[in-house]
């Protein structure tokens, strides 16, 4: 077994308290506070540079190596926030705060990024600096684009920057990393439809926003099936339906407003969505006598995993794991990532790390979610790795 996961495993107990810690006291985007305090108090334990206020609660850890001759450095991300979500699951660790969750395994990111921490602080077999960063608010908060707007790598100029995600549905043991697009750009849509409100029984006295807010959302898929290449990816999903009228079985109503969510890859195939989505909206809308109006808001980008770097991390992946264990031809995930923000501005690479458990149930964002435990030193050694392969003395 490698020297790095072994080494972690020398305190895995003590991860894993933290990590139910962490669990116990779910924390929403930028309200990070005592899970920042948790990070920035154990890497100053450890002896390790902290700097803190990037992004409101941010916390970022210098390693500094055996020896600097190399001038590089390395930075390695975890994410902190949890999700506004009800805990369902019975664990001794439960959230304690209702209607707060950590439902995606930040948990986990942040415990294994902390044992990495520990690792390189105690063995610096590594000539550079090794950046740790603990980012805010990835769900839906956009915290790594904060950071980097607020001068993450202006203050801490690493050379590459890594992420690792748990990934349920991959076997533990297992990594999954490729280069190129590996999440899609999240944008929302919100589509108001405008009529004339009236009896449902004397539907020609109206103009019923009902009905052509459905041709819309039949017509919006069009854009998938006959807008782009079927070589390309684009989901275009309306998932909910509001009225100016609830309850009455027997009114049409003035207006209905749709909500929904845009997931592309290419940058190119992005801008043909928003285009098409706002044609069909607008003409479908006037050709019933309606009228509507689009909002489309622009969410993370997608994460585009840079070559060389995802072959390397998938090398690193091969010397921990073998060879068998590390999937390079995962397929690509139309969710969404604001690590992306962080390899527009370095190359870099994201990469998944099986926990295992979906057949069970155990899936990202469910009320029943939980970190596997049992991955802690394996994905805290491949952070760790990383930075020593990256980073090798002489």
């Amino acid at each position: 077994m490698p020297n790095t996961i072994e080494h972690v495993r020398r305190f895995h107990s003590e991860l894993v308290a933290l990590r139910h810690d962490i669990h116990a006291n779910p924390e929403l985007a930028f309200q990070e506070t005592r899970t920042s305090d948790i990070v920035a108090a154990a890497l100053s334990r450890w002896g390790i540079e902290v700097h803190r206020g990037l992004a409101k609660t941010g916390v970022v850890g210098v390693v500094r190596g055996r020896t600097g001759s190399s001038g590089r450095a390395i930075g390695l991300r975890a994410d902190m926030d949890c999700l506004p979500m009800f805990e369902t699951a019975d664990l001794p660790y439960k959230s304690t705060h209702p209607g707060r969750m950590h439902a995606c395994g930040h948990d986990g990111h942040t415990t294994m990024l902390l044992g990495a921490a520990r690792y390189l602080a105690e063995t610096r077999n590594f000539d550079g600096t090794a950046y740790l960063i603990f980012q805010p608010a990835e769900e839906g908060g956009g915290g790594g684009n904060e950071m980097v707007k607020e001068g993450l790598f202006d203050r801490f100029p690493a050379d590459a920057v890594y992420a690792l995600h748990n990934w349920p549905s991959l076997e533990a043991g297992k990594i999954a990393v490729r280069p190129g697009p590996v999440l899609a750009a999240t944008d929302e849509i919100q589509i108001t439809v405008r009529g004339k409100g009236g009896h449902a029984a004397l539907p020609h006295l109206a103009c019923d926003p009902v009905v052509a807010s459905a041709q819309i959302i039949s017509s919006l898929q069009t854009v998938a099936s006959r807008n782009v290449s079927p070589l390309d990816s684009v989901v275009v999903s309306v998932c909910s339906m509001q009225t100016s009228q609830v309850g009455a079985f027997n009114v049409i109503p003035d207006f209905v407003r749709l909500i929904g969510t845009v997931r592309t890859f290419r940058a190119e195939t992005r801008e043909l969505a928003e285009q098409r989505i706002r044609e069909i909206v607008t003409a479908i809308a006037q050709g019933l006598g309606a009228s509507a109006e689009l909002e489309y808001r622009r969410g993370y980008p997608a994460t585009v995993n840079h070559t060389q770097e995802a072959e390397f991390a998938a090398a690193v992946g091969e010397h921990l794991f073998g060879r068998e264990n590390v999937v390079r031809d995962a397929e690509p995930t139309m969710g969404g990532e604001d690590f992306s923000y962080m390899l527009l501005a370095r190359p870099g690479a994201y990469v998944f790390l099986g926990q295992g458990g979906a057949e069970l149930g155990c899936l990202l964002h469910n009320s029943k979610y939980d970190f596997n435990d049992q991955v802690i030193p394996l994905g805290a050694g491949y952070l760790a790795a990383l930075v020593e392969e990256s980073l090798p003395i002489g």
